[in-house]
C-alpha cells in the first residue's frame, strides 16, 4: 500500500480505531474481566475505551496489544507496520521513520521493535480445540476477626465453602492435549450472579473454537452447553460419585 492509498484508507485515527475493532473482534468486542458481550458502552469521547454494564469495568480495546498505553497517533502506528511490511529484509531504521512521521527517535525505536516482537510472535494465543475441562476455584482467606457475619440472634454464622461461599471465584479452562490455560475471574453480573449459564458460555466462546468436546462437572450453569445453539459444543459431564465421563446431548 503506497501513501495515497494508506491516506485514503487511515484519513483520521477514528478510521484506525474503527478497523482495529473489526480485525480483533470480528464476533464482537468482549469484556476483558468478565467475558461479557452484552451491554458494552463504547464511549463517544473516548473512541478507545469501552465500559461493561455487566461487572461496571472500563477497558481499553488495545488491551494486551503493542498499542497498548502509547499515546502515540495510532495512524503513526499503522504507517509504520505498513512500511516494515513493505520493505526488504533489513527493514526500516528509527532513523528514516523519525523523518517520516514526525516522531522521536527514541519513540520510533520503540515503536520498531515492539512491532518487530509481535511480527514474530509464535507463542500467541490459539484458541482451544478438540477436549478441553472446565472448573471453578474460589480464591480469598477467611474473614478478618470482627468481619463475620452473625445471625439474628447474635450467634456466629459459618462460612460456607464450595459454591456457597462469599469468595470470589475463578474458572479455569484447560486444553488436555497441550496443558495450556485460560483463567478468568468471574465478577458479579448485574443481577449479582457469579456463575450463570451465560456468563460460563462466555468463558468458553473466547477460549475454544467450535465443536470442541467440553468435560465439566454436575453444576447446573453448564447445563446451558445441551443447549444446540452453544457453538457446536459437546458437553461430557463427569459424575464424581463414579468418576465417569458420560455424553448428555448429541
Amino acid at each position: 500500500m503506497d501513501y495515497f492509498e494508506f491516506s485514503q484508507k487511515f484519513p483520521t485515527e477514528l478510521a484506525c480505531i474503527q478497523y482495529f475493532i473489526k480485525i480483533r473482534y470480528q464476533y464482537g468486542v468482549r469484556c476483558p474481566h468478565c467475558a461479557s458481550r452484552e451491554l458494552l458502552y463504547h464511549r463517544s469521547t473516548r473512541p478507545k475505551n469501552f465500559t461493561c454494564h455487566t461487572c461496571k469495568n472500563d477497558f481499553s480495546i488495545f488491551k494486551d496489544t503493542i498499542f497498548e498505553n502509547s499515546s502515540t497517533d495510532l495512524r503513526k502506528w499503522f504507517y509504520a507496520i505498513n512500511r516494515m511490511s513493505h520493505v526488504g529484509r533489513k527493514g526500516v531504521s528509527a532513523k528514516q521513520l523519525q523523518r517520516e512521521i514526525g516522531c522521536t527517535y527514541k519513540t520510533c525505536w520503540r515503536m520498531l521493535r515492539l512491532i518487530r516482537a509481535a511480527m514474530g510472535n509464535i507463542d500467541a494465543f490459539k484458541e482451544f480445540e478438540a477436549i478441553v475441562e472446565i472448573d471453578e476455584s474460589y480464591i480469598g482467606g477467611k474473614p478478618r476477626k470482627g468481619n463475620n457475619r452473625n445471625d439474628e440472634n447474635g450467634n456466629p454464622v459459618p462460612n460456607k465453602r464450595g459454591r456457597g461461599t462469599k469468595k470470589t471465584p475463578v474458572i479455569a479452562v484447560v486444553e488436555r492435549s497441550s496443558k495450556r490455560v485460560v483463567a478468568k475471574v468471574m465478577h458479579p453480573n448485574k443481577e449479582g450472579k457469579k456463575l450463570s449459564g451465560k456468563q460460563l458460555l462466555n468463558v468458553l466462546e473466547y477460549a475454544c473454537r467450535r465443536d470442541t468436546t467440553v468435560i465439566t462437572d454436575e453444576f447446573k450453569g453448564y447445563n446451558i452447553l445441551d443447549k444446540k445453539d452453544c457453538n457446536g459444543m459437546v458437553r461430557l459431564s463427569v459424575d464424581h460419585s463414579k468418576t465417569i465421563a458420560v455424553r448428555l446431548s448429541r
